[in-house]
This record gives C-alpha cells, sequence and structure tokens, in this order.
C-alpha cells in the first residue's frame, strides 16, 4: 500500500503541471494500491481549480476507487497535532502529518510525493522505533 501526498495528485490531474508527465510515469509503474486522507484531497482540490478537467479526473479517480480514502479519528487527529508540534521547525501541516499518520496506523512508509525535503525529514513511529519514509516518486 502507497500513501499518496498532494503532489501527485495535482501533476497528475492538471496536464499543465510541470511534473505531470514525470508523475504518469510513476504511476505506471506501481503495482501496490493507493490510499490517502481528506486533508491530502482537500488540497490538493484547492490546488486543482475547482471547475477544471483536472478536477473531474480527480473525481473520476476517486470515485471508481483508484484511491482508498483513510479517514482520521480522534486519536489520529490528536497524533497529527502532536507531529505538527515535533515537527514545528520544518513545519509540517495538517495535510502531511495525516500521511505520516495513516503510515504509523496502516503499517506502511511507502509516500507518493514530490516533495522530497519534507519527507525524507519525516519519520514513521513503530514501537520503539523511528523508521524512514520511502518517497515514490
Amino acid at each position: 500500500m502507497i500513501i499518496v501526498d498532494t503532489g501527485p495528485f495535482v501533476a497528475l490531474f492538471d496536464p499543465n503541471d510541470a511534473l505531470h508527465d514525470h508523475c504518469r510515469t510513476i504511476l505506471k509503474t506501481i503495482k501496490e494500491s493507493f490510499i490517502t486522507t481528506v486533508p491530502i484531497l482537500t488540497e490538493a482540490f484547492h490546488l486543482i481549480a475547482p471547475g477544471s478537467v483536472g478536477a473531474d479526473r480527480l473525481r473520476d479517480f476517486i470515485a471508481k476507487r483508484g484511491v482508498e480514502i483513510w479517514f482520521m479519528d480522534d486519536g489520529a487527529i490528536e497524533r497529527a497535532f502532536q507531529l505538527m508540534e515535533r515537527y514545528a521547525d520544518h513545519p509540517m501541516d495538517l495535510a502531511d502529518a495525516s500521511l505520516i499518520v495513516a503510515g504509523e496506523r496502516l503499517k506502511t512508509n511507502k509516500v507518493f510525493t514530490i516533495d522530497r525535503d519534507d519527507f525524507e525529514t519525516y519519520r514513521i513511529q513503530r514501537g520503539h522505533r523511528q523508521t524512514k519514509v520511502i518517497i515514490i516518486g
């Protein structure tokens, strides 16, 4: 299972995005299922013009179950806030925190992202250990 960040959604579904072809090429090589969070989708739909073809394509992708949506419960939201405080010097927003929490809860550390700087810094808690994020993209 691969967790998807905002950037690939924007690049994949906005044909004018500079990383459109790059993300399409990567997408073709991935055999695992995708999952994302509501904060990520909120960001993606904010960045893609609401009435655009890209927004329509993203909605279709979600409707056809191209990506599963992971919903945060109260504990996940609390954990996200803790992470945002921990990485305040970087800083980490709610969308990124939601991906790290999803990784912790779903026991995966693979993230499809174009945001290397942030995700090379973040760690996923596994018991008492901190594991690196495996960046796809």
